[in-house]
C-alpha cells in the first residue's frame, strides 16, 4: 500500500509539474520567465512554502490522526510539491529530467531494499541524518544570500548523501512499525500514508540533488 501511494504521488507530481512548467496561463501565473532565469512568482513561493507550513501545523493541529486525515495531508502535499516543481521542466531537458529520474528509482530501490533487509539498527543513524537535513536548510538559506558556487556544491553533495540515507532508514522504520501495530487497521492506515509521505519527500529531494549533478539546462 505504502509502494502503491508513493508510486501514484510521483505520478501526480509528473503530471502536475508538467502542466505548471509547460502550460502557458498556469506557466505565467506561478513562474518568472526572463530568457534563461526562471524564478518564483509571489503565488510560486505561496505553493513552494505551503507543503512545509501544512507539515509544521499538522505535528500540531493532527494529535490524533485518522487513516483519512494522513491520506489528505499526504495528497495534499504531493499535489503542492508536484505544482512547484514546474520549475524543473522550465530549468531542465526533458532527456535529462528522465534520465535523472531513472537514475533515481533505481537508487531508490536499491536502498529500500538494504533498509528493509538490514540487521543492523538505523535508529540512531537516523537522528544524525535528520540533523543533517537541518542543516543543509540552514546552509540554503544562508546561500541563497552568498551565492557561492563551493557552498552549492558541497550542500548538493551532502543532500545526496543524506537523503539516501533517509531512505534506507525510513524503510526500516516503516517496516519495525508494521510488525508493532500488528493487525490495528486505523493505526496501520495511519503509518501507511505517513510512511509514504516520508518515502515521497526522500525520493523527491534526492532527485531534485541528483538533476543538479546529472541534469542539462535549456
Amino acid at each position: 500500500m505504502c509502494i502503491r501511494d508513493r508510486a501514484l504521488g510521483l505520478v501526480l507530481s509528473a503530471a502536475l509539474a508538467f502542466v505548471t512548467g509547460s502550460y502557458p496561463p498556469v506557466r505565467d501565473l506561478m513562474f518568472n520567465v526572463q530568457g534563461d532565469r526562471v524564478g518564483y512568482s509571489l503565488l510560486g513561493m505561496i505553493v513552494a512554502f505551503a507543503p512545509l507550513v501544512i507539515l509544521l501545523g499538522s505535528s500540531f493541529l493532527l494529535r490524533n490522526p485518522t487513516a483519512r486525515s494522513a491520506g489528505a495531508l499526504y495528497w495534499t502535499i504531493v499535489s503542492l510539491i508536484g505544482a512547484s516543481l514546474g520549475v524543473v521542466v522550465l530549468v531542465y531537458t526533458g532527456a535529462s529530467i528522465a534520465t535523472t529520474f531513472l537514475v533515481t528509482a533505481t537508487a531508490f530501490g536499491g536502498l529500500s531494499l538494504i533498509g528493509y533487509t538490514t540487521k543492523k539498527d538505523l535508529t540512531g543513524f537516523g537522528t544524525f541524518l535528520i540533523m543533517g537535513v537541518i542543516g543543509l536548510v540552514v546552509a540554503s538559506l544562508v546561500n541563497m544570500f552568498l551565492h557561492l558556487a563551493a557552498i552549492s556544491f558541497i550542500v548538493n553533495v551532502l543532500g545526496v548523501l543524506i537523503f539516501s540515507g533517509l531512505i534506507a532508514y525510513d524503510t526500516q522504520r516503516l517496516k519495525m512499525t508494521y510488525y508493532q501495530l500488528g493487525g490495528d487497521g486505523q493505526a496501520m492506515g495511519v503509518a501507511t500514508n505517513y510512511g509514504a509521505l516520508s518515502l515521497y519527500i526522500n525520493f523527491i529531494n534526492l532527485f531534485q540533488f541528483l538533476l543538479s549533478f546529472l541534469g542539462n539546462r535549456r
